[in-house]
């Protein structure tokens, strides 16, 4: 509310200035009409004022649009960041085949920092990857039947990651998500067969 209260402020600003040049540079012209050249300078001034005006609106619009995209740059830097550290941090569980009480505290702040940048979809296929690992991991030990319970639930995290990470793209180069999440599904039966 604060932005839109400041943006009519302006708005109201530019009008006043605009009307109130308006009637000053038509009062300019008519007394100038007697003066050789007078109207001519006063039409220049005109358009000079014009002129910076539109170029000073275009430079706001352009350095807004600018900062939104830098914004959304670092957001998706961010991110991916996280998930990735989430992969990494996973696999890391997976390879020493157990976990300890720090990595269940990892797994806790991977939480909380998913809760700020990730989609509700990758927030309720996150929760149900927890529920699996946490089944799976309750005598401390990974099986070989829970380290495939872990990878099939980590395949369906991945696919939620990969739609929110890729998005359209994948629409755009003709393979439809449904297509893409079942190609994930078959990569993680067939890593999970070479085990």
């Amino acid at each position: 509310m604060n932005k839109r209260i400041q943006s009519l402020i302006y708005l109201a600003l530019t009008a006043v200035t605009v009307i109130g040049g308006y009637f000053f540079l038509r009062y300019a012209y008519k007394v100038s009409d007697s003066l050789p050249f007078s109207q001519e300078i006063v039409l220049i001034v005109l358009g000079t004022v014009a002129t910076v005006l539109i170029t000073a609106l275009l430079l706001n619009k352009q350095t807004e649009v600018e900062l939104q995209k830098e914004q959304q740059v670092r957001f998706f830097e961010m991110k991916s960041e996280i998930y990735l550290g989430l992969l990494d941090h996973i696999e890391d569980i997976l390879l020493k085949q157990s976990a300890s009480r720090e990595d269940a505290v990892k797994l806790q702040f991977f939480s909380h920092k998913l809760s700020l940048v990730a989609s509700p979809q990758i927030l309720c296929e996150f929760e149900n990857f927890l529920r699996t690992y946490h089944e799976a991991l309750a005598d401390q030990k990974v099986s070989p039947t829970d380290n495939a319970n872990i990878n099939k639930a980590l395949a369906e995290l991945s696919i939620r990651i990969r739609a929110d990470i890729v998005g359209d793209q994948d629409a755009d180069c003709g393979k439809p998500a449904s297509e893409i999440a079942q190609q994930v599904r078959d990569n993680m039966k067939a890593s999970i067969r070479a085990i």
